[in-house]
């Protein structure tokens, strides 16, 4: 089965890579240790990718799209009708993600995971489709065991395709209404934390659907009795195909060497899921964010990610995790391009790095 073969070959980040890279850092023309987190996360990425000296990579976002079948309930502020709208938006250049991660200079992929619409022969489409969208889990198991499988490896396959393109940095997003409230049950599960807690207004419902997306996840959670300990169950209960998709990227990065980077609330609870399906699959992501959503903080907090960024964001689609790459870019180019010490002719710290203004 490749989700275990791919779990089984995920091995840890190499942290001699990373201090060489940091010692890089050290020689460069400036006090040690003031570009702050941007240094971090270029010593990361080598470490990562095992690549010393790396280049500058340019980047391909995922836009993993699907159907909830939840969202028949009135959970979201909009008809499940706007997944394959946006969809072909994506396609067409003029959405969110489009724009910002042309700023980058990345790609942006579309695939549909599960979009209850038939989209057909569209140019430019990648189609892993697993269903017509998931049920709706108040009344059962959003898919079977089987789906939750094939959504995960369906991940997996896209990013040892991208892998095989020399890609070396992803980002990863989604696109799905109802998603919120499958990510919702998914954060309840696996921290522990209560649902009218974890629970957000999404889309921007008003307090009222919240009342009734908190009381669908309630019932949802009883009704299916997902078991934390093993994420696929909790997958294929309450999830969603994209977000199989995205825990399949993450541990197919991961096996790769290919740094992920994550969005938001949706890409959270995938990472709940993939983190504790292969631990070691942690180390190969990096979050770009903290959403406006209060369970994507609170999944952060359980895994001990720190977010580079806190802009009350709450879109999806990639566009936090464009502005990461952005950052991760900038970290590598002064990792490359910054001269040395020594190569300016600058004269080093006469002290200790702390007393240096």
């Amino acid at each position: 089965m490749l989700l275990q073969k791919t779990i089984k070959s995920i091995q840890p980040v190499n942290r001699d890579l990373y201090a060489c890279a940091q010692a890089a850092l050290n020689r460069l023309t400036k006090p040690v240790g003031s570009l702050g987190r941007l240094e971090g996360l270029a010593a990361q990425y080598v470490a990562m990718t095992q690549l010393f000296p790396p280049t500058v990579p340019e980047a391909l976002v995922f836009t993993l799209a699907a159907d909830h079948g939840v969202a028949e309930e009135g959970v979201s502020a909009y008809p499940s009708s706007v997944t394959a709208q946006m969809v072909q938006n994506f396609i067409n250049g003029g959405a969110a993600i489009n724009v910002l991660a042309r700023q980058v200079g990345a790609k942006v992929r579309v695939v549909d995971m599960g979009v209850q619409s038939d989209l057909g022969n569209l140019p430019g489409l990648i189609v892993h489709k697993v269903g017509m969208g998931t049920k709706n889990f108040l009344k059962g198991p959003a898919m079977s065991r089987e789906e939750a499988v094939q959504s995960i490896e369906s991940g997996i396959r896209l990013i040892m395709d991208a892998y095989a393109e020399g890609i070396r940095l992803v980002g990863l997003g989604e696109m799905g209404i109802g998603n919120t409230t499958a990510s919702s049950a998914i954060t309840v599960v696996m921290t522990g934390r209560p649902v009218a807690e974890v629970t957000g207004y999404g889309t921007g419902v008003d307090a009222q659907t919240l009342t009734r997306k908190i009381q669908v996840i309630e019932q949802g959670i009883q009704v299916n009795t997902p078991d934390a300990r093993d994420p696929v169950d909790v997958l294929g209960k309450v999830g969603g195909f994209e977000i199989g998709g995205l825990v399949g990227m993450m541990l197919g990065g991961a096996a790769c060497h290919i740094p992920v980077v994550l969005d938001g609330f949706i890409t959270g609870a995938a990472a709940l899921l993939a983190i504790t399906l292969a631990p070691h699959c942690k180390a190969y992501m990096i979050p770009s964010h903290v959403s406006a959503e209060p369970g994507h903080r609170m999944a952060m907090e359980f895994l001990g990610f720190r977010p580079l960024l806190d802009l009350d964001l709450r879109l999806g689609e990639g566009t936090g995790a464009c502005l990461a790459i952005g950052l991760l870019q900038a970290s590598l180019a002064c990792l490359t391009q910054m001269a040395t010490f020594e190569s300016a002719g600058v004269d080093e710290a006469v002290g200790p790095a702390s007393e240096m203004v």
